[in-house]
């Protein structure tokens, strides 16, 4: 029987994949930090920041789809863990990563933390596969929400996105957990770029206040670092996706 384990399985995009990659014949694992139902999947307890549980958890697993983010440069040390603790177990598990497009030209902190958790990925030691997405819809929306008890929605002067539907890029997911070692695939990224201020009038219609700031992380988002639009996906649009919440 073919074991796939998801970390991150009972985030946004993991459940997402969890979702896309249960079937029989299959044994499909989550590791959480927390106990609880994970459906069909069966919930490994474990702390990928002090190594808890994870060695059982990747202990005969075929496969690992690396959603788990600790928002930070954690996750180099984290993703260090996890590889070590798959190669201690014998095995040689494909490691299949989730990263974002841009992060090589953009010098977001978060963006280097996510590039340099990409080489840790690379020399792991274990056949690995790494695709890079645009924001999800989810991520512009709760941008919105934050600010959703002032009178006007503040936006950044210049900037575009190409948000992708999170159900997308977990059938992608599950597509390069089914095919194994691919190595860097080709990124990936919504169906439509567009400024940050017309996606905030999409979310409410209310006044918008476009705000100039400076820096050389503004410039690369600016100078469009963020987007693929040779990699545009088909699905859906910023609006279909406020329509389904």
């Amino acid at each position: 029987m073919e074991t796939i384990l998801i970390t991150g399985g009972t985030g946004t995009l993991g459940k997402a994949v969890v979702r896309r990659l249960l079937a029989p014949g299959r044994e499909v694992r989550v590791l959480s930090r927390r106990p609880g139902p994970s459906g069909d999947a069966e919930r490994y307890v474990g702390d990928l920041r002090t190594g808890a549980g994870v060695a059982e958890a990747v202990s005969g697993a075929d496969t690992i789809v690396h959603c788990a983010t600790t928002l930070g440069r954690d996750d180099v040390r984290t993703t260090r863990l996890l590889a070590e603790a798959a190669r201690r177990g014998g095995a040689k598990p494909h490691l299949l990563y989730i990263s974002i497009a841009g992060i090589d030209v953009i010098p977001l902190s978060y963006y280097r933390a996510k590039l340099a958790t990409e080489h840790v990925v690379k020399n792991s030691g274990l056949p690995w596969t790494i695709l890079r997405t645009t924001q999800f819809h989810d991520l512009i929306a709760r941008f919105f929400s934050a600010q959703r008890a002032l009178p006007v929605t503040a936006v950044l002067s210049g900037v575009r996105f190409q948000p992708v539907d999170v159900r997308v890029v977990a059938e992608r997911m599950a597509d390069l957990a089914e095919e194994g070692e691919s190595g860097r695939v080709p990124d990936l990224g919504g169906p439509e770029i567009r400024t940050m201020a017309d996606l905030a009038r999409a979310y409410r219609a209310r006044p918008v206040v476009s705000v100039p700031l400076p820096g050389t992380t503004m410039r690369g988002f600016r100078a469009g670092g963020n987007l693929v639009p040779d990699n545009a996906l088909a699905g859906p649009a910023f609006e279909d996706f406020l329509a389904g919440r």
